[in-house]
């Protein structure tokens, strides 16, 4: 694989503490996730734990992960530049602020710190929503990336609102003023996050990076599933909210037969690519590997449960057991394979790029320990694939805490090889990374935090 793929306007990316931070952070959000976790298998976790955990790794790892990696590559795939660095450090501190706060008011059954919190959370999202929407906006003829996220960037808006009306009324009820139910609410704020939010940022994400990482083009039949997958699954998920929220069974019903033919759509597409590769296999190919399979599986179970009943809370992400399969085998190992190449990607330009040609430098792939990586992928496939037969075939908690264990040893040891990538070979210490200006390194700042014009809003 080249050091850097061609085709990327890397002069415009931000300051790289920018993205790694978010990503560091996000990571620290994972660890805590799988704590929270492992206590409620073990029932040691108070308050509302599920609750909790859930937020930890959608919210806090997955969707800070989604900031992070929107704010460094709209502008180097789009070829602009950020609208605002400024913004993009006050949303990673508003949402992480928010999110822990919330957290702890779940955990500690002290309902009345969710609206504050809440709506912390929200100010960051909608900040991010801000800085990134400007930023594209600034772009002419939008392509298929950018087209997903800007609807990404919608759901954002919609499910941080739905989110905070929830944690409000769960202190002071106040939903039955607005005749919607809670469970209502719950269901469409659901929906919106997970096929809105996350699973549009994920399809946008991989049209760019699973061309551009096979060294392929769509073709054939991939110009006819594109628009099937680009245009069935905003509408269905739109459909799909709007039903749930309404208790409206058949435009539920609608909304998720279009998300299911989209999956199926978009499964195929990336299924082809990376049949077509024309490059070294590396550990983020092997993990989109696995994708393939999960989203095809899953749109697969999940076709009778939407049939029958789209509305039911045991089918909110699909067929009854299938949560799992959605969560840890798509969006899981999506983010996790992306970021074997990001962050190494993000480094190596900033530390290595400007001496190619001038010394020998590490590709992009040499920066990560490649055994760690293949001892991760295999705890990761192992503990998913346990966990969801688990799942699927009703076999009782047991097997689900094998499963969990893995997990967990494969998210301890995927973590370790980015934070030993980011300590290794950063210009910037890890706590220079984390904590900005406030680390007490001194550290001189890179040139080029300097080097590019902060657009005020």
């Amino acid at each position: 694989m080249s050091a850097i793929p061609g085709g990327l306007d890397t002069e415009r990316q931000p300051p790289m503490t920018v993205p790694l931070r978010h990503f560091v952070i996000g990571l620290g959000f994972l660890l805590v996730g799988v704590v929270v976790g492992t206590g409620l298998v073990t029932g040691t976790v108070p308050g509302l734990g599920t609750l909790a955990h859930v937020h930890l790794l959608l919210a806090g790892w997955v969707c800070i992960t989604i900031m992070g990696a929107m704010t460094q590559f709209v502008p180097v795939w789009s070829g602009t530049s950020i609208h605002s660095q400024r913004l993009a450090s006050v949303q990673l501190t508003l949402v992480t602020t928010g999110l822990l706060g919330f957290v702890l008011g779940l955990l500690l059954g002290e309902f009345r710190w969710l609206g504050p919190f809440g709506i912390l959370i929200l100010v960051g999202f909608w900040t991010f929503v801000y800085n990134v929407g400007r930023t594209l906006a600034t772009v002419d003829g939008l392509d298929v990336t950018e087209r997903h996220f800007v609807f990404s960037l919608l759901f954002f808006l919609v499910l941080t609102t739905f989110g905070v009306l929830l944690a409000v009324d769960l202190a002071r009820p106040i939903l039955p003023s607005l005749s919607v139910s809670h469970e209502n609410l719950l269901g469409a704020h659901a929906t919106l996050a997970v096929f809105g939010a996350v699973l549009t940022t994920v399809y946008g994400a991989l049209y760019q990076l699973g061309t551009m990482f096979t060294q392929t083009e769509l073709h054939g039949i991939d110009n006819y599933l594109r628009p099937i997958e680009e245009v069935g699954h905003p509408v269905g998920v739109v459909l799909l909210a709007t039903g749930r929220l309404v208790d409206g069974v058949a435009v539920a019903r609608i909304g998720g037969l279009l998300i299911l033919v989209a999956a199926l759509s978009f499964g195929l597409v990336l299924a082809r690519k990376l049949y077509e590769m024309q490059v070294e296999w590396t550990p983020m190919h092997s993990r989109y590997t696995v994708v393939t399979p999960a989203l095809v599986t899953w749109a697969l179970l999940s076709i009778p449960a939407w049939l029958d009943r789209p509305t039911a809370r045991e089918h909110l992400f699909g067929a009854s057991g299938s949560i799992h399969l959605l969560v840890l085998g798509v969006v899981g190992f999506v983010v996790v394979g992306t970021l074997y190449h990001i962050v190494p990607f993000i480094i190596w330009v900033h530390r290595y790029s400007d001496l190619l040609g001038f010394e020998d430098v590490p590709m992009i792939d040499d920066l990560y320990d490649d055994r760690l990586a293949a001892t991760d992928f295999v705890l990761l496939l192992v503990g998913t694939a346990v966990i969801v037969v688990s799942d699927v075939g009703g076999f009782g908690s047991a097997l689900t805490t094998v499963g969990g264990i893995s997990v967990g040893l494969g998210v301890v040891v995927f973590t370790t090889n980015v934070l030993l990538v980011i300590r290794e070979h950063s210009p910037h210490s890890l706590d220079r990374v984390v904590l900005g200006s406030m680390s007490p390194r001194r550290e001189r700042a890179e040139s080029d935090e300097t080097m590019t014009p902060d657009r005020r809003p």
